[in-house]
């Protein structure tokens, strides 16, 4: 086989469209061989070729001869000691991590570990067994795609709707979708599946991880898997058993981007950079551990034979190593570039903030996150905690990035549950939570409110259910958070009591309308539109069956509950007071406060019935007219809204303020989702039904 120095940049295996450059980064080897595979059943590589050159910790070589469709990995030599951080082993196959696409995953067996399972010495003793019939391989892939005049979209944050949906669990059961693509890129990228998003309202789609990941092999063990995905082997190549055809997965997802995007809807991918699949000094060799464990990973300073754990998930990916930062920067702008991504959800983002222990925004993450032009120009979303000492920091990321908001998470259920001494910081979350945000030059679109996702409870579950229930997940209900904030309204888990029943509707609707309507970025969990349930399942990571897809066969239950959370996107979307991209400031144009705050008695509210344990309803005025300037300098002009909300179990009498407005109608009513506007005059008491939120608008809107 010839093989030339070839080039140290990029990374990776490169189609030049004559030959195929490979490159891959270690600084602390000894030599790379490139191991060629003839196909995905071979139990060796047909040839094993060292690498020629090495250039800054760059080894290098060009293969005129090499096409795409060859399937590769490498075998990387250097010192195997743990107790100094060095796991090297050229017994095994290593996957790339600049790999494009997967020719073939992982099989378990003993032999992907470097160590000798079993023995007493346990990862200090060295494992001969060769894992190249087992090893996850790379495949060379040509690039090109007919994107056409396919680009980012570029919605602006504050009119931005996040609907969170995992691929395979989103249409695995979808009745009208083809039997052969559910549970797919292609299977999203169908009508039937975009005409739900469509009609749903929301503007973008979180896709929960779609990089090559791994099983865990003792959840396999137990007939589970690692569902969710948060189980990284490689940060550039799609999953491929989320495509109809693995072998050509690269171009389904290019496929179903472009789909989305022809519908109007953004793409953003929850990415997992602070750990991988390999996990702690008893895991397994696949892929970074052996190319160079001491520079990919954070080990502990005396003693690096272990590694720092601060995403309790046995390793955390080394920051500090330029060249880690680097692989990072190139998936990120591979993914924007080659794939058309329009934005990215950050996993415990606190993570990949850690200079040396502490939590430092000013990290050179965020710097270099910061200055790129293509990079810093798309959505960026921080999980902004992790596992470690002084990792939740929410408010705490820096200008430009956006944050699952915790604290609005929180503060939403303990209203909504009915919990005494809530109401002041409920009413900060739903104005964009100015407490985190406004002081650093951020803006409430920093703010994504959620109250649920992937993580816990669905919205039905948590109107259902007091407690967890993860029996099925084989750890004797240990595992998952016992912090739910629930309330199952007097029955835990289904019932068939009507009145129950009819209180769970409603307390779902009040939770959608109520992240819908508050100031920031709304984001919504697949399935839960349609009264979704694992029941009770808080932590269904590992179940990859009927309990984590979404159950498309309860859409004639559903049906009101998404007609309903359409009808409040609609309504946000319509209305520019309800998605502002300033924080509230103070009078408007006309001399009326930006918000004002009412008690029932239609009077502003007092510093005693903020501080009211019992205050549990209270009302707000949006104030309309001229509220903004758009881009080209037009004005933006948005009608006077008055939300009602009344979390407790007893109607209130609720006098209407007037608030510049002559009659309201009610827009919105979780209480009687089919009710027509009607007409109701200021000064005059309206009935707030138990557990319900309302929206009033003028009976006759102006247009300016």
């Amino acid at each position: 086989m010839r093989v030339w120095p070839g080039k140290p940049y990029p990374l990776g295996a490169t189609w030049d469209g004559a030959g195929v450059n490979f490159a891959i980064f270690s600084k602390h080897a000894t030599k790379v061989e490139l191991c060629l595979f003839d196909s995905r059943e071979a139990l060796k590589e047909s040839a094993r070729v060292p690498l020629p050159e090495r250039t800054d910790d760059v080894w290098h070589g060009y293969f005129p001869d090499a096409r795409p469709g060859q399937l590769y990995g490498f075998r990387v030599h250097g010192p195997y000691e743990p107790a100094a951080g060095h796991r090297f082993n050229p017994r095994k196959v290593l996957l790339d991590p600049y790999a494009k696409a997967i020719g073939r995953p992982l099989s378990w067996s003993d032999a992907m570990f470097g160590y000798k399972i079993g023995d007493p010495a346990q990862d200090l003793s060295l494992d001969d067994r060769d894992s190249a019939p087992n090893a996850p391989l790379g495949v060379v892939v040509d690039t090109a795609f007919t994107w056409g005049g396919d680009d980012l979209l570029r919605r602006p944050w504050h009119d931005t709707v996040i609907y969170e949906l995992h691929v395979k669990g989103f249409t695995k059961l979808h009745p009208e979708v083809p039997e052969a693509v559910r549970g797919t890129y292609a299977g999203l990228a169908s009508q039937p599946a975009i005409d739900h998003l469509r009609a749903l309202g929301v503007t973008a789609v979180e896709l929960m991880p779609v990089h090559f990941h791994l099983d865990d092999r003792h959840l396999l063990e137990k007939k589970l898997s690692n569902y969710w995905g948060y189980n990284t082997a490689n940060f550039f190549a799609p999953e491929p058993t989320f495509a109809s055809d693995p072998a050509h997965a690269l171009r389904e997802f290019k496929t179903m981007v472009k789909a989305l995007h022809t519908a109007g809807i953004e793409v953003i991918l929850d990415v997992v950079y602070n750990h991988t699949a390999e996990g702690n000094q008893l895991g397994p060799t696949v892929s970074f551990r052996g190319i160079d464990n001491a520079s990919y990973y954070r080990l502990l300073g005396d003693n690096p034979r272990y590694y720092q754990d601060f995403t309790g998930c046995g390793n955390t990916f080394n920051m500090r190593e330029p060249r880690v930062i680097q692989l990072i920067m190139d998936s990120l702008r591979y993914a924007i570039l080659e794939l058309h991504v329009d934005g990215f959800r950050f996993d415990l983002a606190s993570t990949l903030a850690r200079e040396l222990f502490e939590v430092n925004q000013l990290s050179a993450f965020f710097d270099v996150i910061r200055q790129d032009p293509v990079i810093s120009q798309t959505k960026l979303i921080a999980e902004p905690w992790d596992l470690g000492q002084g990792g939740y920091q929410v408010g705490n990321f820096p200008v430009g990035w956006a944050e699952w908001n915790g604290k609005y998470r929180d503060a939403v259920r303990r209203f909504w549950r009915g919990d005494g001494g809530s109401l002041n910081e409920f009413a900060t979350r739903l104005c964009g939570s100015s407490d985190l945000y406004e002081q650093s030059g951020r803006r409430p679109y920093a703010s994504v409110n959620f109250v649920t996702c992937h993580d816990g409870f669905t919205l039905r579950d948590f109107v259902s259910f007091n407690g967890k229930h993860n029996e099925a997940n084989g750890e004797n209900n240990r595992d998952g958070s016992d912090d739910n904030l629930s309330n199952n309204l007097g029955a835990e888990g289904e019932t068939n009591d009507p009145a129950i029943r009819k209180l769970r509707d409603r307390q779902a609707r009040n939770l959608l309308a109520t992240t819908l309507l508050s100031q920031g970025v709304p984001m919504l969990s697949a399935g839960d539109e349609l009264g979704r349930t694992q029941k009770g399942n808080n932590n269904a990571y590992c179940q990859d069956n009927e309990l984590s897809w979404v159950d498309w066969s309860r859409r004639p239950d559903g049906k009101a509950l998404a007609a309903f959370a359409a009808k409040v996107v609609k309504l946000r979307a319509s209305e520019p007071v309800l998605h502002r991209r300033k924080f509230f400031q103070g009078p408007s144009v006309r001399g009326i406060p930006e918000i004002s705050w009412y008690d029932p008695s239609g009077a502003p509210m007092s510093d005693d019935a903020w501080n009211n344990p019992n205050s549990r309803c209270f009302g707000l005025c949006l104030a309309g007219g001229k509220i903004d300037v758009g881009e080209r300098g037009e004005p933006v002009v948005g009608h006077t809204l008055l939300i009602l909300m009344n979390a407790s179990d007893q109607p209130v009498p609720f006098t209407l303020p007037a608030s510049g407005v002559s009659r309201w109608a009610r827009l919105l009513d979780p209480a009687e989702p089919e009710t027509g506007n009607g007409s109701h005059e200021p000064g005059k008491p309206f009935t707030v039904q138990p557990r319900s939120v309302l929206v009033f608008g003028p009976a006759e809107r102006p247009t300016a």
